[in-house]
Parts: structure tokens; C-alpha cells; sequence
């Protein structure tokens, strides 16, 4: 150890006293460092930023159930003749099964035509038969929502969304549709509720799920959300919903499928993840110059410093000790190039960020990680061993007296 340690006290001090010529030789490595640091800290950003926004757009807790219609044969997908439904008895199994883990919602939508009573022209619009409920966060213009016990009494009742309104009528009379009467197909139903603008972009009808006879549930098959208590929680939960599938309903991995968001998370990591190995390698071609560059450096060294080399092996100095005086100057070099490589990296990612937060007019920014700065550090070693290995071989191999004798 205590060798090891004067080995580099000596790099350091050769460095010092050839500061110029050492730092003008490192210059590669700095540049490339440079460019590597900004490259994987914009990366990392990019990919904050990218999560960021999933995440705000994608509620990551969710998971569906829904029912396979379809099996493959060969290789063709084919429409099954028959398979299992989700039901409203299911959802109700369902909460008490995972009762305080999670919040459940069943529902269906199929495009469909309605008839307001006392008007002759159909209307076109999605009705969607819920239970519990609405599990959207929307606020009412007029009237209630739809409760668990219109679901469980089957009650003849429906809301309608500020799109179908508009359709039924003018702005001013949307709460006057509060008490109507609204028809689909052979069934009949009083509109209890009216929502005000929000996130349904269609006409739509809410109606208690269990209204819906099962001709009308096989042509769209139910699905059931689930919103879990955390993201954490997303796996273990789907493992036990797979199992719990299995016991209800003995064809249940063939009848039903579960899905996650989570493979979008995935999948906007493995882009980056590609996009940074690309660049790192595309980069990388400016440290080999770099290390090019120390192995340059050293060689010279090893010119200039021919007769210590000898004299140092005639006061007892053997190979190891030599290639370790060598080895150790190429790492400090390659450490102090990429020391100012990752200064000069961060100065000018912090430079370029509120040039990109203008252009594109977002929040984003530039994420230093412990892995950046674990990635430099490898580097620098792996630089100075391998473009200080040929110089610090070529120096152990000099014969004393021939080195001595160039002074």
C-alpha cells in the first residue's frame, strides 16, 4: 500500500512540474468526458421529464380485467364461440377479497342509438353501463350521480354528460333534462344526473350496469379498473388477481387478461437506455482520442526519463515497481482529465437547459446521477491502464545500463 501511495505522490509530482505539456495532452479526454457527461445528464433528463409526464397523463395505479375473446391457433387469432364474463357478483367478490388495498369499478361501452321521450330523431351515443359508479372525478351541473345501490336495486336510472345534453338540448335547459325519460334499445330510463364539461370528449350515457341483459354484455365484454393504494403495491396485486381469477373461474387465464401500465414505463426505458448506449459509444470516440493522447504523453515520459528509469533500477528498483510508477501517473492523468471533462460537462449542461426550457417551452432539466458520475470514474481508471500499459511495459523493460548511459 505505502508503495502504491508514493507511486502516485511521484505522478503527481512529474505532473506538476510538466503541467503544460500533461494538460494540453489530456485535452482529448476532457472534451470527450465533456460531451459524455452532458449526453447522459440530458439523457437522464429527458427520461425524468419523459416519466414525468407519463405519469401525469397515465394514472400508473391502474390495472384492468378484462375478457379474452379471442384464442390463437397456429398462428392465427381467432373469435371464441364462448367465455367467462365479468359480472357484477364478481366485482362485489372482488372488493370484499381485496377490501382497503384497492378502489374497483366495473363497466362496458357500446356505441348505441337513443330516443328522448316526446322527440322523433335518434340520438348516437356511448352507453356505458358503470358499478359502483362514475369513478371519474366529475362534478355535476344538475341532478346526482349514480350510487352502489342503484346497481344493487337495479334501478331504471341514468346520467348523461354535458356532450349529450348539448345534443338534447340548449345550454339553458341542460337541467331541465333532470326527470326525462331516455330510451336504448327496449329499455327505459329517468335521467337522475347531468355532468358539467370534463374529461369525456363524447356523448355519453351512464346507466347502472346490472340493467344490462348478457346479449348486449357479450357484443362489448365488461372490464373491470382497479386503482391499486400505491405503484409499489401494482405487482404483488396483480399476482394475487391472477390467482384469485383462477379460483373463480376455472378457465380464467384462458378467459380473461390483466393489464398494467407498467410496460410503458418499460418500454420508455429501454428507449433511452438504447439512445444512451448510441451516444455514450458515439462519444466514447472522442476519449479513445483522448487516451491516445495520455498514452502520448507517457511515452515522451518515458524518453525524457530514461536515465532515472536506470538509475532508479540500479538502486534496486525491480519491473513492478517501474510499471507501477507508470501505471499510476497514466490513471492520475486520465482522473485529472476526467475530473475537468465532468466540470466542464455539468458548466455546459447547465449553459444549454434554459436554451432547450425556451425552445420547447417545458420544464425540463438536466439530472446528474451517482451513475454519471460512477461511469466517469471507470472510464479514467480503465483509460490509464489501458493506454499506460504499453509505456509502463516499455519502461520496466529498459536495461539500467543502457539508460544510464543516455544522459
Amino acid at each position: 500500500m505505502n508503495k502504491l501511495l508514493f507511486a502516485f505522490s511521484q505522478a503527481l509530482e512529474n505532473i506538476r512540474s510538466n503541467f503544460l505539456h500533461t494538460f494540453l495532452s489530456i485535452l482529448g479526454i476532457v472534451i470527450g468526458v465533456a460531451a459524455l457527461v452532458g449526453i447522459l445528464s440530458l439523457i437522464d433528463g429527458m427520461e425524468k421529464y419523459a416519466n414525468e409526464q407519463l405519469s401525469s397523463t397515465t394514472n400508473l395505479r391502474n390495472i384492468i380485467i378484462r375478457s379474452q375473446t379471442y384464442k390463437t391457433v397456429g398462428e392465427v387469432r381467432i373469435k371464441k364461440d364462448t367465455f367467462a364474463l365479468l359480472d357484477y357478483w364478481a366485482l362485489k367478490d372482488m372488493q370484499t377479497h381485496f377490501r382497503g388495498r384497492m378502489e374497483a369499478y366495473l363497466f362496458t361501452e357500446q356505441a348505441g342509438e337513443l330516443l328522448l321521450e316526446g322527440k322523433t330523431e335518434s340520438l348516437g351515443a356511448i352507453v356505458s353501463g358503470v358499478a359502483p359508479g362514475i369513478h371519474e372525478a366529475e362534478e355535476l351541473l344538475a341532478g346526482r350521480l349514480l350510487s352502489a345501490d342503484d346497481a344493487e336495486k337495479r334501478m331504471p336510472v341514468a346520467i348523461i354528460n354535458y356532450d349529450l345534453a348539448k345534443q338534447i338540448a340548449e345550454e339553458k335547459e341542460h337541467a331541465a333534462l333532470v326527470g326525462k325519460t331516455i330510451y336504448y334499445r327496449s329499455l327505459k330510463f329517468t335521467i337522475v344526473g347531468v355532468l358539467k364539461p370534463g374529461k369525456f370528449a363524447e356523448p355519453i350515457l351512464f346507466i347502472p350496469f346490472t340493467l344490462l341483459p348478457n346479449d348486449v354484455l357479450k357484443e362489448s365484454p365488461p372490464k373491470i379498473m382497479l386503482n391499486a393504494a400505491s405503484v409499489e403495491a401494482v405487482p404483488a396485486l396483480e399476482t394475487e388477481l391472477k390467482n384469485w381469477l383462477q379460483a373463480r373461474y376455472p378457465s380464467g387465464k384462458q378467459d380473461f387478461n390483466i393489464v398494467t401500465n407498467e410496460f410503458r414505463v418499460d418500454q420508455v426505458a429501454k428507449g433511452f437506455l438504447v439512445f444512451r448506449l448510441v451516444m455514450g459509444c458515439i462519444v466514447g470516440i472522442a476519449v479513445l482520442v483522448g487516451g491516445i493522447g495520455v498514452m502520448n504523453v507517457l511515452l515522451i515520459s518515458v524518453t525524457e526519463r530514461t536515465p532515472e528509469i536506470g538509475l532508479r533500477k540500479a538502486l534496486g528498483a525491480n519491473r513492478h515497481d517501474i510499471m507501477r510508477l507508470f501505471l499510476s501517473e497514466s490513471i492520475t492523468i486520465s482522473l485529472l482529465g476526467s475530473l475537468l471533462g465532468l466540470v466542464f460537462g455539468i458548466l455546459g449542461t447547465m449553459l444549454i437547459v434554459p436554451i432547450i426550457r425556451v425552445l420547447s417551452e417545458g420544464p425540463f432539466q438536466a439530472a446528474y446521477t451517482l451513475n454519471t458520475l460512477l461511469v466517469i470514474v471507470v472510464i479514467a481508471i480503465i483509460i490509464g491502464i489501458v493506454f499506460g500499459t504499453y509505456p509502463a511495459i516499455k519502461a520496466a523493460r529498459l536495461d539500467p545500463v543502457e539508460a544510464i548511459r543516455r544522459e
